[in-house]
């Protein structure tokens, strides 16, 4: 026979390559395969709906100082979320997504992992809208704030009586920011601190005080405490507007003549607690607020004026008065002389009497 003899060991030489071959082709498809299954399975896992979260609508609340740990439980235990694992390992796989701002949430049906996280991430403060009446003092705004928004009533206390909270905002007369939050209806973030909401309506009250209104106090004699001490007691005596310049205008001239001002709310600022009836013995309360004992104005506002109030002092009826009293019908008698006081406090028992009369 004719022809080359196969060489056995270069046959065998010829497979293996070829099956070397063939096996460093395949590794490629293997991986971009194991490599797609992944990231399908990774897809899913981040971004199919309802996998992991509540198909009704569920709320949260996150307070402050929560952990992103503890905000878990809470989306468990309230039915956000069936287990906590898939949404720790969403939140290792993107970090970012572990900084949920304190706030309340009402979380959409049917998310995904990413999805709830993303949207608790991003999701803005929801605001409360809140309404400090004129004439309350810090422990009512305190309490008023307490019970609208997420913040602790002593901890406000503390803030508005820090000394480099209060210097910081040109308040250096004054232990405390009496007089200095201005009444009104704001919108609050829920998650406001304490610090943030006394700065709030502190900066309203610099954006009402303007340079023009600075000046009609320096004219006439007052600094801002003094300004917004008797403005405070104004707006403690009555809540009718129209009345406001001529009671300013009562202590403004008993000042002038230096006469006690005898106000009945400073007494009831001195006493604390709730507002009741005063009696005699009340008036000889030993304190520096008791404008029964004490000649001037007291050391400080006695609570936070409304704007009318401020203005009222800044701008007073031009008058004689000297005394008012309760006309027992909501408004009051004004007198120049004592004589004429008198006559006006019968007139007060009067109708105080007939109204007693009308109810039984």
């Amino acid at each position: 026979m004719s022809g080359k003899a196969v060489n056995p060991i270069s046959r065998a030489a010829k497979k293996t390559s070829f099956a070397m071959a063939s096996k460093t082709s395949s590794s490629p498809k293997v991986l971009v395969a194991g490599t797609t299954i992944l990231l399908t399975v990774l897809s899913c896992f981040l971004f199919f709906p309802c996998l992991n979260t509540s198909s009704r609508t569920t709320r949260l609340i996150v307070h402050r100082g929560m952990g992103f740990r503890t905000i878990l439980y809470q989306l468990h235990s309230n039915g956000s979320i069936t287990r906590t694992w898939p949404t720790l390992l969403t939140a290792s796989i993107i970090p970012k997504l572990r900084n949920i701002k304190p706030g309340r949430y009402v979380i959409p049906p049917g998310m995904s992992n990413f999805g709830l996280l993303y949207y608790l991430h991003t999701q803005r403060q929801d605001e409360v809208r809140v309404t400090l009446p004129e004439g309350v003092d810090l422990r009512k705004v305190a309490r008023i704030l307490s019970r609208n928004l997420d913040i602790d009533s002593t901890a406000f206390m503390a803030t508005v009586s820090n000394r480099k909270m209060l210097a910081k905002h040109g308040i250096i007369m004054a232990e405390n920011a009496e007089g200095y939050l201005l009444p009104g209806t704001y919108n609050f973030a829920w998650a406001s601190t304490p610090d943030e909401a006394a700065e709030f309506l502190i900066g309203r009250f610099r954006h009402f005080y303007t340079n023009r209104l600075q000046n009609l106090a320096a004219q006439q004699g007052m600094n801002e405490t003094a300004l917004l001490t008797l403005a405070s007691i104004v707006e403690a005596e009555t809540p009718i507007d129209a009345e406001k310049s001529l009671i300013a205008s009562i202590y403004l001239n008993r000042l002038k003549k230096n006469i006690r001002l005898q106000a009945d709310p400073t007494v009831q600022y001195a006493l604390g607690g709730a507002a009741r009836r005063l009696y005699y013995k009340d008036l000889a309360a030993d304190s520096p607020y008791n404008t029964y004992r004490h000649n001037g104005l007291p050391p400080g506002p006695i609570c936070n004026p409304g704007t009318a109030s401020i203005l009222a002092v800044l701008y007073p009826a031009q008058t004689r008065f000297l005394y008012f009293v309760a006309t027992g019908n909501g408004g009051h008698y004004f007198a120049e002389s004592l004589t004429e006081h008198n006559a006006n406090i019968k007139k007060y028992k009067i109708a105080k009497r007939d109204m007693l009369h009308e109810s039984e």
